[in-house]
């Protein structure tokens, strides 16, 4: 897994690498510019292009003059527009300006209106093969872009160029994606040591293209010292997570997970879920239902198998039928009466094994979140934001402003292991550091899809810990529809189904990659 830091641990990384292990920190920004300038000469290739390089006051300016120089030493000239005074700029940053300018590079510094009157002229006249180098603002931004500021970022966005963003784009929080006024829409961004926070959100993930991890010329376990925030959970670690079968291997060892789901109208969120659990590799899938839905379901099952739960004796007709469970899911389509919170609520709070807590079974905790960590067994709850919202008392745009921090919250209060989904599904459990994956497809927005994964999960955690069975199930969930999209060629259009289908070609994949 790949350690990924906050602002402040990159900063801290920064500052030991100067002072403990005495590498300068002019030598750090020649790295890191050179490594840049590297990504951006790789995706022109042969061919010659305008560059424009927009630099700030700070280091991440100094980091664009670095770029700028090492493009002109492989012919590739750029103009470099600066945000301020060359006279006000220090350190690092005015040894590489002063660089630049040694060689005949030209600074256009822009301190006016009519500066950046003439600097969003200059980006707009950039066509597709041109190329925008974004050295503005870096990771230290903690506030509002406003002003002069504002408006070359929107310039910057408005251009047909490819834009290259430094460490990350303009404008956005590096610690929680948020955009902060307005952020630069990156195509690439060269991210510096190590992936920052905010790159691994949905938002951020929108702003900053392709992440491009540079090497800064110290070594990357340096970060043992500061410490990190969080871990990219890759396909490499999927593959060491799926084993080959043994030979004896029968239906009963591998495993039996019960769906308490579905309800008048909603039988297929419960087909979905059993049907995610055998094609990620359950022996067995009982749907556990109300009659009315039961008898829709035993039309339509081949598979899967039903029991139904009496509504004079829910609780004991309950107990009775997760006697035989290995991993339960509990809340995919179960509906949001009485005698659904009923059944929830006993599932979740009483049944003495892993649970899978999706959909409405989370619905019925609302505000409650507290109360799930007085349960017995083990939970996974798979709440998507809205979910983790109304789980949080709060909304779903509290949680999205900063994802990372609303899956903390919500790991503390219910002492359980916490997934939520989006675009950069995240995974926190107690005492554990969280996981990210950035495996996914725009095509997973599609009715069904949640319900799937919680069955793909729960058939993994029949033989894997929690936290890693939850991890595990939304990566292979989101190569899955990544296969899709690669076989067809659109980004939409997937349904459910064909997710879970997907499942065993991903399993087959990471098997020959352990082996």
């Amino acid at each position: 897994m790949i350690p990924v830091l906050s602002r402040e641990q990159m900063r801290e990384f920064d500052r030991h690498a100067i002072e403990a292990c005495r590498v300068p920190g002019v030598i750090l920004m020649e790295n890191a510019g050179r490594n840049a300038a590297g990504i951006v000469l790789r995706a022109l290739g042969d061919r010659q292009a305008e560059i424009v390089i927009v630099a700030g006051g700070g280091n991440n300016g100094g980091d664009g003059f670095v770029v700028a120089r090492r493009l002109l030493a492989q012919g590739h000239p750029a103009e470099v527009y600066l945000l301020g005074e060359a006279q006000h700029l220090k350190g690092d940053a005015r040894v590489n300006h002063d660089a630049w300018r040694g060689l005949g590079g030209r600074v256009t510094a822009v301190t006016d209106d009519a500066g950046v009157m003439a600097l969003s002229a200059a980006l707009a006249a950039l066509g597709p093969e041109d190329v925008i180098v974004d050295a503005l603002l870096g990771t230290g931004l903690d506030r509002a872009v406003e002003g002069a500021l504002a408006q070359v970022i929107g310039a910057i966005n408005e251009s047909d160029a490819r834009v290259f963003a430094l460490d990350v784009p303009s404008g956005l929080d590096a610690n929680t994606g948020a955009v902060l006024g307005v952020a630069v829409r990156a195509a690439d961004t060269v991210t510096f040591a190590h992936l920052k926070l905010g790159l691994l959100t949905p938002t951020g993930a929108e702003h900053s293209g392709d992440v491009h991890v540079v090497d800064i010329g110290v070594p990357g376990e340096l970060f043992r010292e500061v410490g990190c925030s969080a871990l990219l959970f890759e396909s490499d670690d999927a593959s060491e997570l799926v084993v080959p079968r043994g030979v004896a291997t029968h239906k009963g060892s591998a495993g039996h997970v019960f769906a308490v789901a579905g309800s008048a109208g909603k039988t297929g969120a419960a087909l979905l879920c059993a049907r995610g659990a055998l094609r990620a590799g359950a022996g067995l899938a009982t749907i556990c239902t109300f009659p009315d839905a039961a008898d829709t379901l035993d039309q339509r099952v081949l598979e899967e198998m039903t029991a139904r739960i009496d509504p004079a004796l829910l609780e004991a007709s309950l107990d009775e039928c997760l006697a035989r469970a290995d991993v339960v899911v509990v809340g995919p389509g179960l509906g949001l009466d009485e005698r659904a919170q009923r059944v929830a609520e006993h599932v979740v709070l009483t049944w003495n094994g892993t649970k899978v807590v999706d959909a409405d079974a989370l619905s019925a905790f609302a505000g409650r979140a507290a109360e799930l960590a007085r349960a017995r067994g083990q939970l996974i709850l798979t709440p998507h934001p809205g979910e983790l919202g109304r789980l949080l008392g709060t909304s779903a745009a509290d949680v999205e402003r900063d994802r990372f921090g609303a899956l903390a919250r919500a790991v503390e209060l219910t002492q359980s292991v916490v997934l939520l989904k989006g675009a950069r599904t995240l995974v926190g459990a107690p005492g554990e550091l969280p996981l990210v994956t950035a495996a996914g497809s725009p095509a997973l927005a599609t009715a069904g899809a949640g319900d799937v994964l919680a069955g793909v999960i729960a058939a993994f955690a029949k033989t894997t810990p929690p936290r890693l069975a939850a991890m595990l199930g939304a990566h292979v969930h989101a190569l899955s529809a990544e296969r899709w999209v690669e076989q067809r060629g659109a980004d939409r259009g997937l349904v459910a189904h064909e997710v879970a289908d997907g499942v065993p070609g991903v399993l087959a994949r990471l098997l020959g990659a352990s082996e």
